[in-house]
């Protein structure tokens, strides 16, 4: 069997330590820069939308936008006909920052395809898609308290 796993990570890690660094300016790590870029491109999401959106359980979602709200990035908002519910907006913060957040990951796109055409890139996007259509039902079943037979 091909282990694209492994290979997935290395990616996944080697972009969240760059990006790590990079966004330390804005005093933002540990993927919470993507919690804003989501924010921003939804706005008014509420908490459960974003972690099914970034594919995180609810502790960990609660935390980062507990720390983005103290830093000033984002703020929520009740709703007007269920006071439970929060909708999740971006502050004027969160807004400036948005722009050099996108600059990040089109220069890491372009490296990550770099000698690719663009098919071929149309190509590895449709074959992740799946891959992740894959995993969301093993991942939904597993955050709802299943275990999966092996």
């Amino acid at each position: 069997m091909i282990d694209i796993l492994r290979e997935v990570g290395m990616i996944e890690r080697a972009l969240d330590s760059i990006a790590n660094k990079e966004f330390k300016q804005f005093n933002l790590s540990n993927l919470q820069f993507l919690y804003v870029v989501r924010i921003y491109e939804h706005p008014g999401i509420i908490a459960e939308q974003l972690a099914n959106l970034i594919k995180v359980d609810r502790t960990t979602l609660a935390r980062a936008v507990r720390r983005l709200e103290k830093q000033g990035y984002v703020y929520r908002e009740n709703d007007p006909k269920n006071k439970k519910i929060k909708h999740l907006y971006v502050t004027e913060k969160g807004r400036e920052i948005y722009p050099f957040i996108m600059r990040e990951n089109t220069h890491s796109n372009e490296v990550a395809l770099k000698g690719f055409t663009t098919e071929e890139a149309q190509q590895v996007h449709d074959y992740l898609v799946r891959i992740r259509q894959n995993i969301d039902s093993d991942w939904n079943f597993v955050k709802h308290g299943g275990k999966r037979e092996y």
